[in-house]
């Protein structure tokens, strides 16, 4: 009898156990993090062992990765796509990543997986940059690329940039991201220098921008904020379907040439485009 009584119970017990999350199949669980941001798949990854495996799958990850990836696992981290998983390949995207000898540098938004570059003040061609009257490269942390080209005084400002990159469909925005004044830190605290700025408030700069597939655009506008970062617009540009996967060369110039005044007291330090659906973000 006793025995009869311990295997009833053992009958029931197993009939009583309710499945959980573990009792999924991975490949079930793979199709439906598909639906969610990455993000999210991070941290459902992080529910067990089976949603772990589950959220390594490749097809999983290669729907959230830019469809230039393979032209960014190339140029950006030098290395061959092939020989890395699609979810370390997202992961080592979003982290900024140097390239063209460390004057550019690319990155993912890690929750959306658009595209972002910026260029440097160093990658550009700026009239009267190797003469120390008019310019200097200062040292900050206030820069991705840690130092920026300041302008003490000159008559004639211009600066060009271009860069040569496989862009994903989409509208993307150009910016030049300015400061009036010079920063520096003094007893830990930051500080800026306004004695040299000038002349920017007289006539407007201009900012200019084509494409290698027939796109232009123009803005004018005065410098007037003093003391802070500005990202300046140039303007758009879009990456169609049938573009995609081709090399798209951007020229990107900002000037003012009114040689009746000078003009100094300006930081430049990068020129950068991002998705065009990310301005609003930008202005916070």
């Amino acid at each position: 009898m006793g025995v009869g009584v311990s295997d009833l119970a053992a009958e029931t017990d197993s009939y009583s156990r309710s499945p959980g999350l573990g009792d999924i199949p991975e490949n079930c669980i793979s199709s439906i993090l598909l639906h969610f941001d990455p993000p999210e798949i991070c941290k459902l990854a992080l529910l067990n062992r089976t949603f772990h495996g589950a959220s390594l799958a490749d097809f999983v990850w290669e729907t959230k990765l830019p469809s230039n990836y393979k032209f960014l696992v190339k140029k950006v981290l030098d290395e061959n796509p092939e020989n890395i998983s699609k979810k370390e390949i997202y992961a080592r995207l979003c982290l900024p990543s140097r390239f063209d000898n460390g004057t550019k540098e690319a990155w993912l938004d890690k929750g959306s997986g658009k595209i972002c570059v910026s260029i440097s003040a160093k990658a550009m061609k700026i009239t009267g940059i190797d003469d120390r009257r008019y310019w200097n490269h200062i040292p900050t942390e206030e820069s991705r690329f840690h130092t920026v080209a300041y302008l003490q005084q000159i008559w004639w400002y211009e600066a060009i940039g271009e860069l040569e990159f496989e862009f994903p469909p989409g509208s993307y925005s150009i910016f030049f991201r300015l400061q009036l004044g010079k920063p520096s830190r003094r007893f830990g605290r930051r500080v800026c220098n306004l004695e040299q700025v000038h002349g920017w408030d007289i006539k407007p700069v201009r900012f200019q921008l084509s494409t290698s597939n027939g796109q232009q655009a123009i803005s004018e506008c005065c410098l007037y904020e003093q003391g802070n970062w500005v990202l300046y617009h140039v303007g758009d540009f879009a990456i169609d379907n049938n573009s995609h996967d081709v090399l798209t060369k951007i020229k990107f110039s900002m000037m003012q040439i009114d040689c009746t005044h000078t003009k100094g007291g300006l930081c430049l330090d990068s020129v950068s485009i991002y998705p065009s659906e990310f301005r609003e973000r930008l202005k916070k």
